[in-house]
């Protein structure tokens, strides 16, 4: 157990707190999404939290704990779904969600403490030079930055943009590593790749450089069709449409959309498939050129010359988007959950429709066009109906089989969450940064077991839970 009383007297002036409830709620974040992790991670629950208020808060926290070997899981704001910032090893929950300045706006460049929550730093963006975000996950009315950073891949902007780890999508991270004497390290360039998507698992990240671009009052429209494959088609024709910019293109199959978006309910009739799509409002009379071209399009929904009491009480568009669909249709349906799926370029189309005729009702599509490598393709965000976990590792294999690679949510390790592989870069950058081990213990396989066979079909078992299972 964590010496609670030696670490606040190591920290006088920082605020630690350990009341059961108020540590279970900071130690948890979305992992019930999954049936499998809320078996596993349920439990889970840190002996106290520590509220960081600066880089140096930060520092001294690290220090401390390393001197009394207690480990430290960072946490933002718990948006996450694959229990990234749970601490299987309970210690400390170092939140950082205090830390949450805008530090600098200029032509094309943010600089923002971790803690910025990223629907916030586009407000002040907008206000200051009408600029905003180039991406954000669909929680960015409480995501951070940091926290997207350390534990996102992507989302709503992809399909212009990319994912994160793409070049130039982040610019610079502050970073302090947990040794006897703590480090800040800037890091840039190649470095990035260290700490980017790392769970927080070698160094704590505690300010972010990310490029900005031209904010948009964007227009939501939703586009009906008879068939998946009608609908899929449209979005990956709009997705290369390079003329038309855009932000966010998603299709949710029927019924699904219908059943699940409570509020867009009155424009989606039940045998829809949809299209949601962002378009810049420049872009909207093209957008609606490509749409009437399209042979069984229908015009369901548009935000443009909506009357504000159609409009008022609407989610945005981006928020029946990525996991915030998932989230929707647990809401109805507390069986459902999701896998996360590559279908590759340039078969992705051709994918999407087998794997779909495949599962049926068992799998209801849900697809997110992004650009990948370069190329328009998209990610499958499918809501599975969850009967037993055997069935679910069954469905993921002949995902696979098919020639769609699972990123699989229900495992809370970098490697099983869709590298099945070590990640030198990060491993090594560990050994020096973290060289006790203490940060987010668990979550890194080769860290802790560096012969695991990643072609097995167990469930990596971080040690103290594997006590646990038996």
């Amino acid at each position: 157990m964590t010496d609670i009383a030696a670490l606040k007297a190591r920290l006088p002036s920082i605020r630690i707190e350990d009341h059961p409830t108020l540590v279970r709620q900071k130690s948890r974040d979305f992992f019930w999404y999954s049936p499998v992790l809320k078996r596993q991670l349920d439990h889970i629950t840190a002996d106290c939290v520590v509220f960081a208020k600066s880089a140096a808060d930060v520092a001294a926290t690290l220090a401390a704990c390393y001197d009394l070997d207690i480990p430290v899981t960072p946490r933002g704001t718990g948006t996450g779904n694959y229990g990234q910032a749970m601490p299987l090893s309970r210690g400390v929950v170092l939140d950082l969600s205090l830390m949450d300045k805008v530090l600098k706006i200029e032509p094309g460049v943010l600089v923002a403490e971790a803690g910025a929550v990223m629907a916030e730093i586009d407000s002040r963006t907008q206000a200051h030079s009408g600029q905003e975000l180039r991406m954000h996950p669909s929680t960015a009315k409480t995501a951070t930055i940091g926290g997207f950073v350390a534990g996102g891949s992507g989302g709503v902007g992809s399909i212009t943009w990319g994912g994160l780890r793409d070049w130039g999508n982040v610019t610079r991270l502050k970073v302090v590593t947990m040794e006897a004497s703590p480090r800040v390290l800037d890091l840039t360039g190649e470095d990035l790749q260290k700490v980017s998507h790392a769970y927080g698992t070698n160094g704590i990240i505690t300010e972010v450089e990310m490029p900005l671009t031209t904010a948009f009052e964007w227009v939501d429209v939703i586009i009906g069709f008879d068939t998946l494959t009608e609908a899929a088609a449209f979005a990956n024709e709009t997705g290369e449409a390079d003329g038309i910019l855009k932000k966010q293109l998603a299709v949710v199959a029927a019924p699904a959309a219908h059943d699940y978006f409570n509020r867009h309910r009155r424009w989606i009739p039940r045998d829809k498939h949809i299209v949601c799509a962002m378009i810049a409002p420049q872009n909207y009379d093209a957008f609606l050129t490509l749409t009437r071209r399209r042979r069984g399009a229908e015009l369901l929904f548009s935000t443009s010359g909506l009357s504000e009491a159609d409009r008022k009480g609407l989610p945005d568009i981006y928020e029946l988007g990525w996991n915030h669909t998932t989230l929707r249709a647990l809401k109805i349906d507390p069986t459902i959950t999701y896998l996360q799926v590559l279908y590759p370029f340039p078969n992705q189309l051709e994918l999407v429709t087998e794997i779909h005729a495949r599962f049926g009702d068992e799998l209801p599509a849900h697809l997110e066009f992004v650009r990948f490598d370069g190329k328009v393709t998209c990610f499958g965000l499918p809501l599975v109906k969850f009967t037993t976990e055997e069935r679910l590792d069954e469905i993921i294999r002949i995902h696979e089989e098919m020639g769609a690679p699972v990123f699989n949510p229900h495992r809370y390790t970098l490697e099983e969450g869709g590298m099945k592989q070590t990640d030198a870069l990060q491993l090594a950058f560990k050994r020096e940064a973290d060289p006790k081990g203490l940060l987010n213990p668990g979550k890194m396989i080769s860290w802790d077991d560096p012969n695991y066979d990643y072609t097995s079909s167990r469930t990596y078992l971080f040690r103290g839970m594997q006590m646990e299972e038996t």
